[in-house]
Formats: structure tokens, sequence, C-alpha cells
């Protein structure tokens, strides 16, 4: 069904060709790169799926966020670091309220109550409670002081993003170690060979650089039409397209009675996002010239702490039902509200 989707690219790039508007070349980039991103994945696990469960999981965790990180390497291009900071909440929040407690939902009206592994699931939320102090400190310091001072927070930003990335490597390591398989595998046999699927992932990501590159372009006066901020987009709209492939497999193992897979892929690519992709941004965006840093606003923080929280909360028991799925989604659409005003 998904890849009815296709179609969009070809129009997008007429859209574009024939100067049919903004608004149209970002609606048709934006709903070619959700098929894209799904084939991107489905490459790295036909890949992931050869190379064995330590290789292959090191793989999945590095591939796992790839649409998204094209998407701000090409808004850090543009100069909206803005945007970057506010997708880099979303994606953590989303993976941690919308697709977990989306989840919740088809799991338990399908299944009634679901368990799933509550220690390695606390590993995950303790982990990411870490995380979000990390990219918290460095906020707290730019509030603190003034303007002449920035260059200290770029310096800051730069050093945690250091030990961020340390973390997630010791991370990579430790799962790979206690555990005996990684991915998103739950049945399924890939039989794409190791050319094809090389072939896919290069044509899928060169294919999201070029979407990419198009609906930052039009961001600007797309948001000027219909009224929205980059803020509300960056928080709600871009991560959606980047991981909507993974929310998708996330629910359907969910689905299926598999919570300790469901809640690996929403916790682990939170975990991806706030201990790898934020960190590595603030490197790329020095060589792109346009430094970033990980100084987010009081609102930005309050609410990633309130989805760390709640993360906890739900590993506690060990168990899931459709309505603390629920709550998660009524958490999620009140932020989402919040963003769209602020």
């Amino acid at each position: 069904m998904m890849n009815y989707l296709l179609l969009a690219i070809p129009l997008a790039v007429l859209a574009e060709s024939l100067d049919w508007g903004p608004l149209w070349i970002f609606v048709f980039a934006a709903a070619g790169m959700v098929p894209l991103a799904g084939l991107l994945g489905e490459a790295t696990e036909a890949l992931a799926d050869r190379m064995g469960p330590r290789l292959g999981g090191l793989l999945n965790a590095t591939m796992g966020n790839a649409a998204e990180l094209i998407i701000t390497i090409f808004a850090i291009k543009e100069g909206l670091l803005d945007v970057v900071k506010a997708s880099i909440t979303g994606s953590i929040l989303g993976n941690i309220l919308l697709v977990l407690g989306s989840s919740f939902i088809v799991g338990g009206l399908k299944h009634g109550r679901q368990r799933f592994d509550r220690t390695e699931a606390g590993h995950k939320a303790t982990l990411l409670l870490l995380a979000l102090i990390a990219l918290g400190i460095p906020s707290l310091f730019g509030h603190a002081i003034d303007e002449i001072h920035h260059a200290n927070v770029e310096s800051l930003s730069l050093s945690t993003a250091v030990v961020m990335m340390a973390i997630y490597i010791l991370w990579v390591i430790y799962t790979m170690r206690n555990q005996e398989g990684a991915g998103r595998a739950h049945g399924e046999t890939h039989h794409w060979s190791v050319k094809t699927a090389l072939a896919v992932l290069v044509v899928a990501t060169v294919g999201l650089a070029y979407l990419s590159e198009m609906l930052v372009g039009t961001l600007e006066p797309v948001l000027e039409i219909v009224g929205w901020t980059e803020f509300f987009v960056g928080v709600i709209i871009i991560p959606i397209l980047g991981n909507v492939a993974e929310h998708f497999v996330a629910i359907q193992v969910a689905a299926d009675d598999e919570m300790d897979l469901s809640l690996e892929i929403a916790l682990g690519s939170s975990l991806q996002i706030a201990l790898f992709v934020a960190p590595l941004l603030v490197f790329i965006s020095l060589l792109m010239g346009h430094p970033l840093t990980l100084s987010f606003n009081s609102f930005e923080l309050s609410a990633l702490g309130a989805g760390a929280l709640i993360a906890g909360m739900v590993a506690q028991d060990g168990e899931s039902t459709w309505l603390e799925g629920a709550q998660l989604i009524a958490v999620y659409l009140i932020l989402a509200l919040a963003f769209f005003f602020l």
C-alpha cells in the first residue's frame, strides 16, 4: 500500500519543473519520502540478516534514523537550526508517546493485557533519561549566561556531543554482547540478495537526499501559506516523515503480540536520536558553517522530561494495556497542540 506513494516522486519533479508552486512541491516531496524511508529500512534489514546479529544490529542502529538525518542535514545547510533542534525533540517525543501509545492500543485491543521484559525496558528508559539530562545541561547553561559568552555554549555542546557519542558506542557494544539477536526481524525472511539490498539502499538514500533538498527548499514559503511555524513543522511533521516506516513496524509487531520488539523499536529509536543523531548533527553543523548548539528552549526541555518520565513509568510493571496507550496518545496530542500555538 505504501509503495503507491512512489508515484509522488515523479509528481514532485513535475511540480518543481513546471513551477506548480511551493505547496505542491512540499506535499509531493513529503509523500514520496514515506515509501523511500520504508525501502531504506527493508534494505537495511536484508543486509543485517546476512551480516549476523552483532554487525546487523549495529547496521540497524546506524541506519534506523537515516531518513530524518538526511532531512536535518539539508535544514542545517539552509541555516534552519531551530527546525533541526525541534525535530530532535519531536523524534524523541514521537517515539515515546505516539509510536509506543499506538502500539499499546493496537496490541491491547487485539490481545488484552500484554507483557514485556521490564528489566530491558527499564534499562532503556534509564539511559533515555540520562541522555535527556545530557541534552539539558547545555540548555540550562545557555539560559544562565548572556550572549557575550555564547561561544562557551558552543564549546560545551561540542564536548557534550563527544561524551554522548561515547555512551552510544558503549550502549551498542553492550547490546551486541548481551543479546542473541538484534534488528527488527520477527519471523520474516528477506530474500533480497546483497547486491539487490545495496542497490536499493543507494537508490533510496539518493532519492531521500533529493526530496529532502526539495522539501527544505520550499519550507519557508509553505509556512507562510499554511500559517504554521518552523517550530511546529520541526517537532511534528519532519519526525513523522523521517520515521513513518519504522513506526508502522513497531505497531505491526505489537499486533503480533511481540511487545519486547515493539519497545525495542520505540525506545531504541529515541536513544539513537538522543545519543547518536543529535551529537552527530553538532559535528556536521560545524563542517557546514552553521554551528548547532544543544541548547533547547524551556518548553522543549519540559516536554522531553515528561516523555522520559512516562517511559520510565510504563516500563515499571512490564505490562501494557490499550488504556495506557490511549493516555500516551492523549499526552502527545496535547503537546502537539501546544507546539502548534507556541
